[in-house]
């Protein structure tokens, strides 16, 4: 299950984790916009049971974590918390954390290496997320993500259709309990997507000054020196295998590694793969320190 905590983000803002396992050296998991902590469950439960202390993290706006007040969800702001509990951790452990990120976590991460940031994590796995994404997988998953974020659904039911017509390669789970941590009912009947809408559509939002964002991202990649591994859904929307093959000259020594069949979301779409994955990353790139 895992021990609940809350950390401190950026101006205070209170961001719920899950924390498991007892390694003197942590790894913190990001997850991508729209989803939660949960999304890591069973990966987290893997690495933790291999000797290290995992967190997995419901960033600002999603999940149990709180809604920022102003609206504040711009990619930086997300690099800031990640910095912020990437350093806790390291207050903690008495060494620098690994970050696993998937999407908008994978970004937040890898934006704490920009020039002009003081690096707190000492290995990264962007999992299928890069500086330049296809804008066409970009728009089909924003698309998806706000269809009906502030309509809602009339029942759980109906969101697990509407998830069943995006995702139609997954097998329909039989138990919705799993959707059910994803909604919130609301007081007028709807149930809605447990993040904040402001997300997408607020004045402050993940797509505000995307331009100087990529840039910064390029350029965090070109000093980054740690062992970093990039992990690309075999079937991504989002980043090709050229795009993955341009990004990767800007870090000679990253890993890549392709998992087949997976879409954008690959640890839901190929869970068992990914988290033997991330495993040997761990142990191949870590394997000097003691956990």
């Amino acid at each position: 299950m895992g021990t609940r905590r809350v950390f401190a983000g950026t101006g205070g803002i209170e961001l719920v984790a899950t924390q498991r396992g007892e390694g003197r050296r942590s790894v913190l998991f990001l997850h991508g916009g729209g989803q939660t902590r949960h999304a890591w469950d069973k990966p987290a439960r893997e690495v933790a049971a291999s000797g290290w202390r995992t967190v997995s993290l419901d960033q600002r706006g999603h999940g149990d974590s709180a809604w920022d007040e102003a609206g504040r969800y711009t990619f930086r702001d997300y690099a800031d918390d990640a910095a912020a509990i990437g350093a806790a951790i390291a207050a903690e452990d008495g060494i620098a954390p690994v970050a696993v990120g998937a999407s908008l976590g994978g970004i937040a991460a890898l934006h704490t290496f920009a020039p002009q940031r003081r690096p707190v994590f000492g290995g990264i796995v962007l999992v299928d997320i890069i500086p330049r994404m296809d804008p066409r997988g970009v728009a089909h998953v924003q698309g998806f993500m706000a269809a009906r974020a502030r309509e809602g659904f009339a029942s759980v039911e109906e969101a697990a259709d509407a998830v069943a017509a995006y995702l139609p390669h997954r097998p329909r789970p039989r138990s919705l309990e799993g959707l059910r941590k994803n909604l919130r009912l609301h007081g007028d009947g709807r149930w809605r997507w447990h993040w904040d809408p402001r997300f997408l559509d607020g004045p402050a939002n993940v797509n505000t000054d995307w331009s100087a964002i990529e840039a910064e991202l390029e350029a965090a990649a070109r000093v980054l020196a740690v062992p970093l591994l990039l992990v690309r859904g075999g079937a991504s929307e989002l980043v090709s295998p050229e795009a993955a093959k341009e990004f990767l000259s800007l870090v000679p020594h990253g890993r890549y590694v392709d998992i087949a069949e997976a879409r954008h979301m690959v640890a839901g779409d190929r869970n068992d793969v990914f988290g033997d994955t991330i495993l040997r990353f761990l142990t191949e790139a870590f394997d000097e320190i003691t956990l």
